[in-house]
Parts: structure tokens; sequence; C-alpha cells
């Protein structure tokens, strides 16, 4: 069943916080202040200074729209004429309405992040991060494109994504919350509820994908499951690499000034759709040819200033804004801690295991940039939730809702029970979530269990008829698996995951004994130390046959479950031995879940009522439009003010010529010249690089086009600031912000780097010599 509202789960935390860094890329560590704020963070390597005057350069004044924050589906901005009239919008707000027309019928999901068609043969913008296993699949010692980047001059030389890359063009949403919903509350217990959800999932998927094998479909819930879409989507399975900068444009600045302002990257890269020459998805093929998409994006011609209008639509993935503060409570005290923990650990054992061999560091390029990513995010949660007060104003929000409840009889024989339900449920789930926190991290750690247990998976699930399968291991999946183990060949390094695997182990060491888990005597023995965990990993991967691609595959695809139960393949054992574990940790989350389609809904109900106004839902994965304006903020109340723009001058300022600063020498020479081209503003006197506006974002809306008031780019959303990370909880007007890449800025990279054949595609004449 569709499970995104339940993230708070420990398992489902570990699961959610690694999809959000190796699935849509790479940003990191509370940095150094930079030099225009008035504070510093001790302890933390700063980076180079910030010209303070070039950063507070002016644009020209007027009014702005305050974006008071929202992640709207876009059926909901029916309700939002006015407001978007008022704030800027020039286009009919109706356009923003539906999906299937410009300008959303433009932007497309990669399955992680976002991303956008910007001509019409399938050419598409979106963030360098989002790319980074594109990279890594194309990389070698000898061209190591992760490092240099990547032009393809002519379309022979675009270059494949690899097996697992999808790009998703939504074509419909269908409301089937009746069909999903109805008679829940008769069913006899929670497991009954989740089992029922997941059977009507199956039918609604089963029936809008039957005989279209070009068509994705999944079933997204929403408030918490009191609304079900249906959403359809073509599946572009042919996904090319156009062109991505070098390392010291894409990721200038890196881990120090990542979710950092000013900031100076220009975290941009393209890729191409193919698709069969009838126009319907296929797979990879030579003979394939470019996607024609019904609509694409047209390149703003008026500059943008301050104060602008400004809307980003994209794919965000998960926010918890309809949770209740004895949830928040939950992940503050302990969720977070242990992430925050772990992924530091992750980060130390990665950087170290890069510096030994070239190859090993292409390898642990995405998992490094994506841990550290998911582990500043959280750093900022945690940060924002306790110092920041945002789990207090949450608590307080519980409190106002209770009393409202408890005003009144019939709100009070609706509602009276749903708050005091959902904090008996986060109590009990207490009970187990060391063990299921445990569980994800083994599960987790290392690609070659992920293969075994998949194998041990579809082993159990072949024999059943394919309604009765679980919808992970159901016939539509089984091809994305295969990929998956075909894509380890490229991606798995044994030194790499023997290393998280300890890791994993390790923490489970420093547990009390008593809160160990049983489960680990399975992989470990009885003693649990340094030695044993050494020699038991050791053991898992010396006697493997996982590592061959071919034996991946071939068990993947005709392993009985019979077989693998005679195997001696350390890693099948190992995956039958904690299957039952795992089993258990899925059960309970399934009930957790049945209990909350009932209760969620109700919270919401409740909550909404109590508001009187329109509310976003948390983002799930689906399109969503956020509007607002072209701002600075204020991080602190006694800092000053951070001005919206940063430029090339300051750019070139911050290079020293070793990582993370290192700008290609091309750009360097032509900020020297001051060669800007027709890419000037005329007010900053030359190019901007990076802008802010107070829009809504989170993970996910990674490469999410950023429109004008027309509907055409202006550049790409791809990072926010520290300061508003508990904007996923709750919604920080004063401070929260979204961090773009100025398109002027992608451009001026592409003429000054020679991508002269990609800006001729954007309908851009190159003009640098």
């Amino acid at each position: 069943m569709p499970r995104p509202t339940n993230s708070f789960s420990a398992l489902a935390l570990l699961v959610s916080t690694l999809g959000l860094g190796l699935g849509c890329g790479a940003e990191p560590v509370p940095p150094a202040e930079s030099a225009t704020s008035s504070s510093s963070t001790d302890g933390v390597k700063e980076g180079p200074k910030e010209d303070t005057k070039a950063a507070e350069v002016k644009g020209p004044e007027r009014k702005p729209f305050e974006n008071p924050g929202g992640m709207w589906v876009p059926s909901q901005l029916a309700e939002h004429d006015a407001k978007l009239k008022g704030a800027g919008l020039e286009l009919d707000p109706k356009a923003l309405t539906d999906p299937m027309q410009p300008p959303l019928g433009a932007v497309v999901s990669l399955g992680g992040c976002s991303a956008s068609f910007v001509s019409p043969d399938g050419l598409i913008v979106t963030n360098h991060h989002c790319v980074t296993g594109i990279l890594q699949f194309n990389a070698t010692p000898k061209q190591n494109v992760v490092n240099d980047g990547y032009l393809a001059k002519t379309r022979a030389d675009e270059k494949w994504a690899g097996p697992t890359n999808r790009i998703f063009v939504t074509r419909s949403f269908k409301d089937v919350t009746k069909e999903v919903r109805d008679g829940l509350d008769k069913l006899p217990n929670d497991r009954a509820r989740s089992d029922q959800i997941e059977a009507r999932e199956k039918s609604l998927v089963g029936a809008c994908e039957k005989d279209r094998p070009e068509v994705r479909c999944s079933l997204k819930a929403y408030f918490g499951g009191a609304q079900y879409l249906l959403v359809e989507q073509l599946e572009i399975r042919d996904v090319r690499l156009v062109y991505a900068p070098p390392e010291g444009v894409g990721n200038f600045g890196g881990e120090i000034d990542n979710w950092r302002w000013p900031r100076h990257g220009g975290d941009f890269s393209f890729l191409r759709a193919y698709v069969g020459k009838d126009q319907k998805p296929a797979d990879h093929a030579e003979t394939n040819v470019p996607y024609k998409p019904a609509h694409y994006l047209r390149l703003a011609q008026k500059p943008l200033a301050p104060n602008d209008f400004v809307m980003v639509a994209g794919y965000p993935g998960t926010t918890n804004r309809l949770r209740t503060s004895f949830e928040i409570k939950e992940a503050l005290e302990w969720g977070y801690p242990r992430r925050i923990a772990a992924f530091e650990e992750g980060v130390k054992v990665l950087e170290s295991l890069s510096k030994q061999k070239e190859e090993i560091a292409i390898k642990a390029n995405p998992f490094l940039r994506g841990i550290s990513n998911a582990l500043t995010k959280i750093k900022g949660l945690a940060e924002g939730l306790g110092k920041g007060g945002v789990a207090a104003e949450r608590a307080k929000k519980d409190a106002e809702l209770a009393s409202w409840i408890g005003g009144d009889a019939e709100r009070k024989a609706a509602y009276g029970d749903v708050i005091a339900k959902i904090e008996a449920l986060v109590a009990e789930r207490k009970k187990t979530r060391e063990e299921d926190m445990a569980l994800g991290d083994v599960m987790m750690s290392a690609s070659l269990i992920q293969a075994a247990s998949s194998i041990v998976r579809i082993a159990e699930e072949r024999p059943k008829a394919d309604a009765d399968r679980d919808p992970e291991f159901q016939e539509r999946n089984w091809k994305r698996h295969e990929q998956k183990m075909a894509r380890l060949s490229v991606s798995y390094d044994r030194s790499i995951d023997q290393a998280m695997l300890k890791l994993a182990l390790e923490r489970i060491a420093k547990l009390p004994e008593k809160e160990r888990p049983a489960f680990v005597a399975t992989i470990v023995g009885k003693k649990l130390d340094a030695a044993s965990i050494e020699k038991a990993v050791k053991g898992l991967y010396e006697g493997t046959k996982l590592e061959d691609e071919k034996a991946r595959l071939e068990l993947f695809k005709t392993a009985k479950l019979d077989d693998l139960k005679k195997s001696k393949d350390p890693l099948i054992k190992l995956a039958l031995a904690l299957r039952p574990a795992y089993k258990a940790s899925e059960d309970r989350g399934k009930s957790f879940d049945g209990a909350m389609a009932l209760l969620r809904p109700k919270y919401f109900e409740a909550l909404q009522k109590m508001m009187g106004q329109q509310i976003a839902p948390d983002a799930n994965g689906t399109l969503r439009v956020t509007y607002g304006s072209v701002r600075g903020y204020r991080p602190t109340k006694d800092a000053p003010i951070y001005t919206p723009f940063t430029t090339t001058s300051q750019m070139a300022e911050k290079h020293t010529g070793k990582e993370p600063f290192e700008a290609p020498s091309k750009l360097l020479a032509a900020v020297k010249a001051k060669k800007w081209g027709p890419y000037v503003d005329a007010s900053l006197g030359e190019v901007p690089v990076d802008f802010l506006s107070d829009l809504d974002i989170t993970g996910g809306n990674s490469g999410s086009p950023t429109l004008n008031g027309k509907g055409e780019l202006v550049g790409l959303a791809f990072d926010g600031n520290y300061e508003a990370m508990a904007s996923d909880v709750i919604f920080l007007p004063e401070i929260t912000r979204t961090i773009h890449v100025d398109l002027r800025y992608v451009l001026w990279v592409m003429d000054v780097e020679g991508a002269d054949n990609v800006l001729q595609e954007l309908g851009v004449k190159p003009s640098i010599d």
C-alpha cells in the first residue's frame, strides 16, 4: 500500500533518508558561515571569504509577494486566481491547474529528482547532482567524467545513462478515494485494513497498466490517506547524457557551501529522452530516436530581478507537516541522533576509501554525496526542531487542536480520541524501534545483501498468483529488479560493501547487551566484537557468487525457495536467516499503517476545520507547484540581510585551485577578461550565478524548473538554506529560502566551455570566443 505517510517509523526513516541522499543526489555538513554573515560556526573549517560589497549589489525595488508556504497540487490552484495575479503571474492562472498543458506539461520526474523538457527533440535540463549516478556509470580512470564533465558533440556521442534510469511524463490524475477507502472502518483489525488497501492498490494499478507496457501507474495517498489519486505516467526507459559541466562547476563549493548562502554552484546538466521509432518507450537501443514531447519550456527573454515573481513546478518527495507533535518528538530525540551518528561514520569511511584508488573514488562518489546530503539535512532538521523551537510550536498547535475538539460536543464525538490514539500507536512502536532500525541498517548497508534479499523474496513470491504477490515483487517489477542486478556490475565495490556492513554491525555492538536484536547472532555469532565482525564480514564475501552478474541474474530469474535453502552461498544463507526478522518488522509496519489509515485522515480533517483554510498536502513524490518571489533574507534577527544574487566575480574570488573550490580555467579566464556576452545583468554589471527565492521545496524538487510570470525558464532549483531545514515540518516564511542556479549562468558556462550544439538547440547563438 502507499506508505509515505508514516515515514517517521524507525525502518522507514532510514529508508527515506538514504533514499533522499542516494536517489536525488548530493548536498551536506554544517559548513562555515560565509563572510557576509555576522556569526561563525565553531569547529568547522572555513572556506574562502566572500566579498561583502559584491554580495550586496541591489537591484530594482518593488514590494514582493511573500510566500506563506505550500507545495500545491495543481487542482488546488483554482482557488489561487487572485493571489497568483497579485503575486505577478502573467499567464492565465487556469493554465497551472492542468498538469498536461504548458507549462506543467513540460515538467517531468526522474524518479527522485525533477526535470523539464527544453527542446522539441526531448532535451531535458536538471541538476548536476541528479546525474552523479549517470556520470559514475560512464566514468573510468582514463575518462573520469565525474570530475571532468562530459559534452556530446553529436547525438551519436550521447552516453547511455544505464538500465535503471527513467523519465516519467505525467499523463493523468484520477481521484479513486471512494474505491480505496470504502468500508475500511468496518474491517476487523489494522492488518486487515492494510491488506485491503494493498489489494485495492494492486487492482487499480493493474487495470491502469493493462495492455499498455509504456505506462507506469501508481496510487498516491494525500492528507494522510484522506484522498487517493491514481497517477498515470509515460515511462521512458532510454535516457542519455548530453552535457554535464566539470565537477568544479556543478559541485563548486562542495560540502563547505552546501545548504548555505552565498552560493556559487552551477548545478545543472542536460539529458535526452529516447524512444522507439513509433515514439513509444522502448529499452535502450541504437535504433531509438529522440522523444518528441507535447510541450517544452521556452527560455526567459526578460532578465530576472529582485522581487520578481517566480514559481517552481516539480516532484517533491516527503514532508511531515501533518505529523503530530509526539511523532516529531520521537524523531528529534531518538531517530535523528542515530541517523546523524550513522551518516557521520559513513562519510568518514567513504572518504577514506576514496583516497585509496581512483576507481573506488568513482564508485563511492554518488554514495558519499548522497549520505553527506542526508547528514546535513537531518542536522538542520534537528537543530531547527530543537533550538529553533519548531517542535515546541508544533506541540502548541496540537494543544490548540485538542482544545478546539474538546470545546464542542459534536467535534468531540467525531475527533475526540484521534490524538490520543495516534500517541498510543507511537508509544507502542517504541518497543521494537531499536530492532527495526538495526535491521534496516544491515539490510540497507550493503548492495549484495540487498541483492540476496531480493533473490529470496522473488523465490517466495514467484509461485503465487500475481494478484497475491507483494506489490514490490509483482511481475510488473521483475525487469526493474533484473536491471538493478545488472547495474551493480558498474557501481559495486567489495571494499565499500564490506566497510558499510561492518559499520552497521559495529553500531549494533555499541548497544547495551539487553537491547541488541537477536538477529545479529545470525550474522556474527554469540560474541559481538570487532574481531568477530571482521571475520564474519570477510567470510560472507569470500564465499559468495553474487559478485558475478550472470550468477545474480540467474538466481533472480529461476531460483526456487527449496533450492535456495540448500545453497551454500553465505549471502543467500544470511538472507534466508534474516527473513523472519525482516518479515516481522514488515508486519509491524503494515499494522501501524492500517491503524493510521483511519486516524490520520481524521486528524487532518479536524486540523483543516480548525484552521478554516485550504491546506497543501504533504509532499508525496507527485507534481506540485509553489510560487513566490526573488528575495533575500536575514539568517538571524541581528544579522545583515543577504541579497538574492551572487556573481561570477565572487565565484572567481572563491577559487583556490583545490577541491571543492576548483573552477575550470576557461571560466576563470572569461571572468578576468570580463567576457560576459549577452548574459550580463545590467544592475550587477556581470553574470549572475545563483539566486534566492522564498519558494517552498524539499528533496525531490532538485532539478525543478524555476519559471517567471510568463511560464518561461529562468533557472533551476537545487538547494535550500540550512537555517530553514525544519520547514519540512513547519514552513518558516521569514527564513525559508530556495537556492536556484540562474539560467544566465547556465548559458554563460556552456558558451565559455564550448557546448555550442546544446546552446543552438536551446535557440541561443554562441557569442563568447
